[in-house]
C-alpha cells in the first residue's frame, strides 16, 4: 500500500493544494479528475517522487515499484525499437551479469578464509535469492507482444528510434513500463498518441493485468471502461469516490447541490446577524448581543461551493452559404512514397450535413486522405469539393499558423461577427483563457493553449465543411463538450479524425475504416461499427 500524507504545495504566497491524504491499495484503478491548473499532474508527479511537497509525504514499501508516463517525453536515439523496451529489463540483466561476474571471482579466487571472499558470497547470495524469485520470463517474446499491442509492426521492431515522430516514442516509453510489470502505474494523458486498436489494447492491459493504476485523462470512455474509483482536485483538496468517473460525475452533482443550498442557508443567516450589528450598534442595553454576534460571525467557517461548471456555455456557428448536395467526392484514390503503398482505389462521397469519422491505425492514410482532399499533396484518382465548398481546416500543426504577435483577445476578436462578439470572453473562458490570460501575446502560450486558441477561431469562421484532425487532443472534457454540442448542432458537412470515441460517439453517423492499404464504408455509427469490430475485424487487422 502506498500512501500520501498530509501532502500540500505552495507556490510563494499561492497554495495549490493542502492536506491531501489518501491511500492507494492494489488493484485500485484510480481517475485522477479536476479543471486545468488543479494540479493534477503535480500531484501525480509527487507520487511518482519527482517533485517534492511543500509538506508531507509519500510512503512507499522499499521494493515498491512505481511507473510515471509523462506528457511528454521523449526516448533516446540510440537503438532500435526492440533494443529500447528491452530496456525495461536492464536492473534484471545487469543483476545476472553481477551474478555471473561474482561467481567467476569466487572459482579464481583462492583466500577462502579472507573477509572479502565472504562478502562476495553473501553479495551473490543476496543476489541470487532476488534473481531467482522473479518469475521466469521469455523477455524477448514479452518485447514483442506489449509493442505489437502499442500498434508496432513486425518490420518496425528492428528499425531505430529516431525514425519515429514523438507520438510513436511515447508508445514506446509506456511499452517499458508495462513490461516492467510496476506495482503502481502513473499515467498523465496516455490516449493523445494511441488509435482506437492501441486504446483497446491497453485498457484491457490496464484492466486484468496491471495492479494498481492511477491516470489523468480527457478520453471518457477509457477512463470509464478502465476506474473503478475517482478523486477529484478542486479548490486546493480532494474529494475521493470509490465510483468510476460517469457515477462520480453524479454523486458531484448531488455534492454541489447540497453546498449550494448550505451556501445560500449560511449567507442568509450571516446577513441577519450582519443586519442585526447594524441596527443596534451603538445601542447600550444591546452591547452584550452585538458584541457576542462579531465575535461569532468572525469565527464562522465559510460554506465553499466547488468551481461552476461553464460547460453550459454554447457555441453557435456563424451561418454559411450552403454547398451542394455532394460538398467532397472521392474517386479511385490512391497514394504512395516510393514503394510504401498507403492506400489504394479509394472511394468517398460525403453528402451535404453529414458527419462522418476517418479511423484506423495510425500510419493507414487518415490524414494522407485529408491532405488529398485539400490539395496538399499529389495523387492518383481524382477528388472534387462540391459547388459552394467552404473548407475549414484544423490540422495537426494548426496552432503554428497563429499571428504570435497580437494577444489572445485580438486573435478572436478579428474574426468574430454578430452576437458573438459580446461573448468572446465567455468563450475565451470555456477554453481556459480568463482574466489577464486574455491580454497574452500569443507567442509566449504553450503548444497546448495554441491548440486550444486555433480552435476556437477555426469555430467561429463562415464555414461549410469542417475538416478536423485529431481536433481534441490537449482539450479537457467540459471544452470536449462544447465543441461537441457545437458540432451536433453545425448545419454543415464535418469530416473528423479522431482516436476519442466518447467524442465521436453520437456525433459520427458514418465511419470510413482505413487499413490493409484500404478505405472501407461503414454506415453504422462509432457504437455499431466498434461491435462490429470487435467480433470480425480485429484479427483481419492482425493479419
Amino acid at each position: 500500500m502506498i500512501t500520501v500524507n498530509d501532502v500540500a504545495v505552495n507556490f510563494g504566497a499561492t497554495t495549490l493544494f493542502s492536506g491531501v491524504s489518501f491511500a492507494i491499495n492494489e488493484n485500485d484503478k484510480i481517475a485522477l479528475m479536476g479543471k486545468n491548473g488543479a494540479g493534477k499532474s503535480t500531484l501525480l508527479k509527487i507520487v511518482a517522487g519527482i517533485n517534492k511537497p511543500s509538506l508531507g509525504n509519500i510512503a512507499a514499501p522499499k521494493d515498491a515499484v512505481i511507473a510515471y508516463l509523462p506528457q511528454h517525453l521523449l526516448t533516446e536515439d540510440d537503438s532500435s525499437v526492440r533494443e529500447e523496451a528491452a530496456k525495461a529489463f536492464k536492473e534484471i540483466f545487469s543483476m545476472k551479469k553481477e551474478i555471473d561476474e561474482l561467481n567467476e571471482q569466487l572459482t579464481v579466487r583462492t583466500d577462502y578464509e579472507s573477509d572479502d571472499y565472504m562478502k562476495l558470497i553473501e553479495r551473490v547470495s543476496e543476489l541470487s535469492e532476488k534473481f531467482y524469485s522473479i518469475e521466469e520470463v521469455n523477455y524477448e517474446a514479452e518485447v514483442e507482444k506489449v509493442l505489437k499491442g502499442m500498434g508496432f509492426s513486425q518490420e518496425d521492431l528492428d528499425r531505430p528510434t529516431s525514425e519515429f515522430s514523438g507520438g510513436w516514442r511515447m508508445r514506446i516509453e509506456l511499452a517499458k513500463i508495462l513490461l516492467k510489470n510496476p506495482d503502481l502505474i502513473l499515467l498523465d494523458e496516455p490516449t493523445n498518441h494511441l488509435d482506437i486498436e492501441s486504446i483497446q489494447w491497453l485498457e484491457d492491459f490496464l484492466v486484468n493485468s496491471a495492479k494498481a493504476v492511477m491516470v489523468i485523462s480527457h478520453d471518457r470512455a477509457f477512463v470509464d471502461n478502465i476506474t473503478n474509483r475517482t478523486i477529484e482536485v478542486t479548490m486546493g483538496r480532494i474529494y475521493d469516490y470509490k465510483a468510476k468517473y460517469s457515477d462520480y460525475l453524479e454523486l458531484r452533482k448531488d455534492r454541489r447541490i447540497h453546498q449550494q443550498k448550505a451556501y445560500e442557508e449560511q449567507q442568509k443567516f450571516i446577513a441577519e446577524n450582519k443586519a442585526f450589528i447594524e441596527r443596534f450598534r451603538g445601542t447600550f442595553s444591546k452591547t452584550e448581543q452585538v458584541q457576542s454576534r462579531v465575535r461569532m460571525l468572525e469565527k464562522l467557517v465559510l460554506v465553499e461551493v466547488d468551481e461552476v461548471d461553464s460547460s453550459a456555455l454554447r457555441l453557435k456557428f456563424p451561418p454559411a452559404t450552403r454547398s451542394g448536395q455532394y460538398p467532397v467526392i472521392v474517386k479511385e484514390l490512391s497514394k504512395s512514397y516510393d514503394d510504401h503503398i498507403v492506400f489504394k482505389d479509394a472511394n468517398m462521397v460525403i453528402e451535404r450535413g453529414q458527419k462522418v469519422a476517418l479511423v484506423g491505425k495510425n500510419g493507414e492514410g487518415k490524414s494522407t486522405m485529408i491532405k488529398a482532399i485539400m490539395g496538399e499533396i499529389d495523387f492518383n484518382g481524382s477528388v472534387e469539393i462540391g459547388h459552394n465548398g467552404k473548407i475549414g481546416y484544423f490540422a495537426q500543426n494548426q496552432a503554428s499558423l497563429l499571428d504570435e504577435n497580437i494577444t489572445i483577445f485580438e486573435t478572436i476578436d478579428r474574426i468574430a461577427e454578430g452576437d458573438i462578439r459580446t461573448q468572446i470572453k465567455n468563450i475565451l473562458g470555456a477554453f481556459m483563457f480568463s482574466g489577464d490570460d486574455i491580454d497574452k501575446k500569443v507567442k509566449v502560450l504553450s503548444g497546448g493553449e495554441k491548440t486550444r486558441l486555433a480552435m476556437i477561431k477555426l469555430l467561429l469562421e463562415p464555414y461549410n465543411v469542417l475538416i478536423l484532425d485529431e481536433p481534441t487532443n490537449h482539450l479537457d472534457m467540459k471544452t470536449k463538450d462544447i465543441i461537441k454540442d457545437a458540432l451536433k448542432e453545425f448545419e454543415g458537412t464535418v469530416i473528423l479524425v479522431s482516436h476519442d470515441r466518447d467524442f465521436l460517439d453520437g456525433l459520427a453517423e458514418k465511419v470510413f475504416e482505413f487499413g490493409n492499404k484500404r478505405v472501407k464504408e461503414h454506415f453504422e455509427d462509432i457504437k455499431g461499427f466498434l461491435a462490429l469490430k470487435k467480433m470480425d475485424s480485429l484479427k483481419e487487422i492482425e493479419k
